[in-house]
């Protein structure tokens, strides 16, 4: 057996892409929808394929009803109150998608959820499923468990990083899309606790193409910084961009702000009461972020952290950043100009207009604190 993979593996701070002649005349002639077939569910999807992490700071309901009017995906975190989620699916939510694990618990709580909506007249929402570690047999049974149950749905799942584990996962496990990506997260500290891991860039172009190969498609989640970063996995021919500190700080998250107090100013856009007869108004200045395996996520939605296990992620505090219709506004137009400057006239072609070259720095840093 090969004990040391000698070959370089990329992540996306080693690489940049190369321009090339386009005939595009302005950024407004990219489109960025995309229609997708799966490989499994007899579904359609149109959107743009930038989605929103399933954590319990940016994975939220407002955030999805933000995004899905502005055509891309919100996949929820998995611990809303059933009710919530009954009442929120029973509508159609094309681009709001459920999300779960794969503890008896996790699949009992969607099954019931699953046949309310389907009572009260809804259909059933596309799934995420969701674990840290993807490479378990549990992990393909389950996938296949829920495809079983839920022929129709949309199915991603995940993570992995490696190529026979995505078509595990599309050929036994019946999923639709593989997300990928492990310790690249920016409150994940798997690699720091584990020494476990693969370089994103590296990841998404390998998975993608044992992926296409039989069909499927992958979802890069994870190590995106910048809006470029975003164009070198698209670059690597990811079909879909997951986000989660990008969107961290939005009006859209919940959890625990800290809020500037100030006396004697009117109330206005970005200065609001703390209470109505209050004189005193507020404004969000700041939000805590954390990893869902995380010490804060596991002490608030598991009572701690179990005896055979440690945390894996950490918590940060991020600047308020407005709301998530300017943010993902500046995400299409990163994309809207990469795109003009390779020759891609629709965000499906951005993989095959890619030309990555390899570099020792990616931008000038003079600035930068």
């Amino acid at each position: 057996m090969q004990k040391i993979i000698n070959e370089i593996k990329l992540d996306f701070d080693d690489v940049l892409i190369r321009p090339k002649r386009s005939t595009l005349n302005s950024r407004s002639e990219v489109n960025l929808i995309r229609s997708f077939t799966f490989a499994h569910s007899p579904r359609e999807l149109k959107c743009v394929p930038i989605m929103v992490a399933n954590m319990d700071t940016v994975g939220t309901i407002d955030m999805g009803k933000t995004l899905s009017d502005l055509g891309s995906i919100t996949c929820l975190h998995k611990h809303y109150d059933e009710d919530v989620l009954v009442n929120f699916f029973t509508e159609p939510n094309v681009l709001v998608w459920y999300s779960t694990g794969t503890s008896k618990k996790d699949i009992e709580k969607l099954e019931r959820v699953f046949k309310t909506i389907k009572a009260n007249g809804g259909d059933y929402p596309n799934v995420c499923l969701d674990v840290a570690n993807g490479y378990t047999e549990q992990f393909v049974k389950c996938s296949a468990y829920i495809r079983k149950l839920f022929p129709e749905i949309i199915l991603m799942a995940g993570n992995v990083v490696t190529q026979e584990m995505v078509e595990e996962l599309i050929i036994h496990g019946k999923v639709d899309i593989v997300k990928v990506g492990i310790g690249s997260g920016s409150v994940c500290t798997t690699r720091l606790k584990t020494g476990v891991g693969y370089p994103q860039l590296s990841a998404v172009m390998e998975c993608s193409d044992a992926a296409h190969g039989l069909g499927g498609h992958i979802c890069s989640d994870g190590g995106c910084k910048v809006v470029g970063d975003i164009c070198k996995a698209f670059g690597g021919n990811s079909d879909f961009v997951m986000l989660g500190s990008m969107f961290a700080g939005c009006d859209e998250c919940e959890g625990e702000w800290k809020y500037e107090y100030q006396a004697g100013l009117p109330e206005s856009k970005f200065w609001q009461p703390i209470n109505p007869g209050y004189e005193t108004p507020k404004r969000k200045i700041s939000l805590q972020y954390y990893g869902m395996s995380s010490q804060n996520a596991m002490n608030k939605h598991h009572n701690g952290i179990a005896e055979y296990r440690t945390a894996e992620g950490k918590c940060v505090t991020v600047p308020y950043k407005g709301s998530a219709t300017d943010v993902l506004a500046d995400i299409y137009g990163g994309l809207r100009s990469s795109c003009t400057y390779i020759g891609a006239t629709k965000i499906k072609d951005f993989g095959k207009k890619t030309t990555f070259i390899q570099v020792n720095n990616t931008h000038n840093r003079i600035y930068e604190k």
